[in-house]
């Protein structure tokens, strides 16, 4: 059984939004949970099933899912 790959929202950035990697896999620079779903689904994923506040899904640094800038 393979592991699957982490999401991880990085910290806001000085430019503005957060990068958002999946695995070794840099998605994109989401501006807010809108555009974090979206690179999702290209990836994907099935984001009707994703809890956005559950660590085991998501891991969230600098800020949890209510912090963009």
């Amino acid at each position: 059984m393979s592991v699957p790959a982490r999401i991880v929202v990085h910290p806001p950035s000085p430019a503005g939004g957060r990068w958002v990697t999946l695995g070794a896999e840099t998605l994109g620079r989401a501006y807010g949970i809108v555009d974090l779903i979206e690179f999702l689904q290209r990836a994907g994923l099935n984001t009707q099933a994703l809890r956005l506040e559950d660590p085991h899904a998501i891991e969230w640094q600098g800020g949890g899912p209510g912090i963009w800038e």
